[in-house]
């Protein structure tokens, strides 16, 4: 035994004496010096890896003595390999730009996660051309728009018929979106205010399972980047059918920024109108503009914006189907015109990134003024047979807050460590939230309820990446919320009170890569979605935080150099789902509910130009607490699937084909009543040189008649005695087609 032991003990030994080292540096654009964020660094000889952070610096603990060769790679560069020393000076590395290629794709156990690739590749592939387009980005994400464009949009997610944002926490540059007691619903998140050219990479996680994403980030979450800097100026005009227009300009402020500038401005202004396709016309306006500021101070990196955005517009809201069966209005038809509404949204952001003891200290601090004003006639004649059921939802908000983060690498004995901790604030003070019976958008009926509501959430988190080996990862995290809910009535003028609550919301995630390309990947966690604090603060029996627990089992591959496949079989559980009662102003509970599904994507690169995307999302909605014949969850989405084909050659024609499929669904719990699904194709064509590009942009290509949104609804006509329930619909656009010039400088 002692000779068989004493080999053994020599061993461990000479590991644990070993001279070990480290590597750092920081990896930058070529021409404009700028960091890149999330590119793959590896040691070859050894398979130490990592991923640059936000000011694209990185770091390899415990690397042996001797020379090594380093690889680096990021979607949309060249590869670039160097020859380093452990121990030596901080490395600074340049990439170059250049077309997407898949062969260079790695995935280990350290690597990004598929979603951070597959966005990365989508990104650079498919340029976003419209505001909605923003969102579809994200592979099982479906959106709808039932009030003429100016309306955030409803959001179809692993599962869940989200509203507004009820269970999709999203941000913009760490900024929140997502309204909390919102006048038209909880979470209410309109992203109308980003300009979609802007855009230069989209984080997300479908899932209860980061521990820097807290409130609504139960199927998920979404973290959109803006550019820091511009590559060159763009003033860009459209035009298209249904007398639509844009015009887009933007352009740096400090001339171009190229190496050796310690800062860099630009400025960005956009406007939007179209009358849109339904008969009455929508009369859409909306205005964007954004400044953004990036500075060098010392070792600190500065980044400072200001944007505002404002909207108005006219639209037909949802219509029954008896009333386009009997031929009193068209498909395109409306039963009130007179809904609408009008919106804006006003950000101030700083945020100082900080090399601090050989980690990155961040620190944000941002104030948004945001109004909202709409009038949505949802029932028609129901409750006021000779005035009909027009309401108007109203709210006037300031928002401000703190975000907070330091990580560092180190070692924990001989195993490299990446520890992320962070803080968050956010304050919402609300003042005359409205809900009134109006007519014609003109006269005030009934006010319903009206009051301010002050709102605060707290939160503190931690992660902790422990790297075993080059096979194997895992992450530990945890997160503490608490928020502070109060309400004050103003028709009576009595604070109704406060409430005080938190939760604890542990995560975990496994990686484990047993090739140089497949990744197997566990996550599990909890996580949760607020109540509005008008219902929690006077019904004190309510949930205020109630939770979510999930869990993915799924896996990387590359099976061949140029197909990338991931998939993932998942489980999601809900302790309390809310539904949005809109002519009450209120969020009912809906009680516990469970889902679980299967996502699918795949990415192949057919020729040096040509590539290939497909997503396929399937999911079992149920609740858990309905009565027998209430099996469905009304409107969840259970078979979605989008897909298409690029190409992609930089100057000259490039183009891209797309579709996007949702099955069948049950509009009513017992499943007496269908939404019906669609298959839509969009065509997008580009003739790019260097200092021009003309497109066209087609929506609906076959031009297919469908619902873009549909509600089981009751509700009655000016002309009948009793009322009845049945699917109420948005329809969907027809044939769309709209032409563009860009010019670049």
């Amino acid at each position: 035994m002692k000779k068989t032991l004493l080999p053994l003990l020599l061993f461990c030994c000479s590991l644990a004496c070993a001279q070990k080292s480290r590597i750092t540096g920081r990896i930058a654009e070529d021409l404009t010096r700028y960091p890149v964020a999330g590119a793959f660094v590896q040691v070859r000889e050894t398979n130490f890896s990592t991923i640059t952070g936000e000011s694209g610096d990185f770091m390899l603990l415990n690397v042996p003595e001797g020379a090594f060769t380093l690889v680096v790679s990021s979607i949309g560069f060249e590869r670039m390999e160097a020859s380093v020393t452990p121990g030596e000076k901080d490395i600074s590395l340049y990439l170059k730009r250049s077309d997407i290629k898949l062969e260079e794709i790695m995935v280990t156990a350290g690597s990004m996660p598929g979603r951070d690739l597959i966005n990365g590749i989508d990104l650079r592939l498919r340029p976003l051309t419209n505001s909605q387009e923003v969102l579809r980005m994200i592979p099982g994400l479906f959106i709808g728009q039932h009030a003429g464009g100016g309306k955030a949009e409803q959001i179809f997610l692993r599962g869940f018929d989200i509203d507004h944002g009820t269970d999709l926490r999203l941000s913009v540059d760490g900024l929140p979106v997502n309204m909390v007691s919102h006048a038209h619903g909880q979470g209410y998140a309109d992203l109308h205010f980003v300009i979609p050219e802007l855009v230069e990479n989209v984080y997300f996680g479908k899932g209860p399972y980061e521990a820097a994403e807290g409130n609504f980030s139960t199927a998920g979450w979404v973290d959109f980047r803006t550019k820091d800097v511009l590559d060159q100026n763009l003033v860009k005009t459209e035009a298209g059918q249904f007398n639509t227009y844009r015009v887009l300009t933007a352009f740096n402020l400090l001339g171009n920024p190229r190496e050796g500038k310690q800062q860099s401005a630009y400025a960005a202004g956009e406007y939007n109108y179209s009358d849109s396709y339904f008969d009455s016309p929508q009369d859409f306006n909306r205005l964007n503009a954004l400044v953004r500021y990036q500075a060098k101070i010392g070792r600190s990196q500065l980044k400072a914006s200001a944007s505002t955005f404002a909207s108005g517009w006219s639209h037909s809201g949802q219509i029954p189907d008896r009333a386009v069966h009997s031929g009193t209005i068209s498909f395109f038809g409306a039963i009130d015109d007179t809904e609408g509404g009008r919106t804006s949204r006003s950000n101030l952001q700083a945020s100082l990134l900080t090399p601090l003891g050989g980690g990155l200290l961040t620190h944000q601090l941002y104030y948004t003024r945001y109004r909202f004003d709409l009038y949505s006639n949802f029932t028609f004649f129901l409750e006021d047979p000779e005035n009909g059921d027009q309401i108007r939802q109203k709210e006037n908000r300031h928002l401000f807050g703190y975000n907070g983060s330091f990580r560092k690498e180190s070692l924990a004995g001989t195993l490299p460590v990446s520890t992320k901790a962070g803080i968050s604030y956010r304050h919402d003070l609300m003042a005359g939230t409205e809900l009134s019976h109006t007519l014609n958008r003109q006269e005030v009926l009934t006010p319903l309820m009206l009051g301010d509501i002050a709102e605060v959430n707290a939160g503190i988190y931690l992660d902790e990446e422990l790297r075993f080996s080059s096979r194997w990862t895992a992450v530990f995290g945890v997160r503490y919320d608490i928020f502070r809910n109060s309400y004050r009535d103003q028709r009576s003028g009595d604070w109704s009170g406060r409430r005080v609550t938190g939760i604890l919301s542990p995560k975990f995630s496994l990686n484990h890569s047993p090739a140089t390309n497949l990744q197997l990947f566990f996550r599990s966690g909890k996580s949760f979605h607020s109540n509005d604090s008008r219902v929690v603060v006077t019904e004190k029996n309510r949930q205020v935080l109630p939770p979510a627990y999930g869990a993915d089992l799924g896996v990387n591959w590359k099976p061949l150099p140029r197909l990338f496949l991931s998939a993932a079989g998942w489980y999601l559980w809900l302790d309390q789902e809310f539904v949005y009662v809109g002519d009450a102003g209120v969020v009912e509970p809906s009680g516990k509910t469970r889902r679980m599904g299967l996502d699918f994507s795949a990415r192949y690169q057919l020729g040096s130009k040509l590539y290939a995307d497909l997503d396929f999302n399937t999911t079992r909605p149920r609740p858990l607490e309905a009565p027998e014949d209430e099996r469905y969850i009304p409107l969840a989405p259970v078979m979605t699937s989008a897909g298409g084909l690029t190409y992609r050659a930089g100057s000259g024609l490039n183009g891209s084909v797309r579709y996007r499929y949702m099955a069948d669904r049950p509009a009513t719990g017992d499943g007496s009543l269908t939404a019906q699904g669609y298959f839509l194709t969009d065509l997008q064509l580009n003739y790019t040189r260097p200092r021009y590009s003309i497109g066209l942009s087609v929506n609906n290509l076959l031009n297919t008649r469908w619902k873009e949104t549909q509600f089981a609804t009751e509700s009655r006509l000016k002309d009948e005695l009793l009322p009845v329930e049945e699917i109420h619909f948005t329809a969907g656009s027809p044939f769309f087609g709209r032409l563009s010039l860009s010019l670049f400088w």
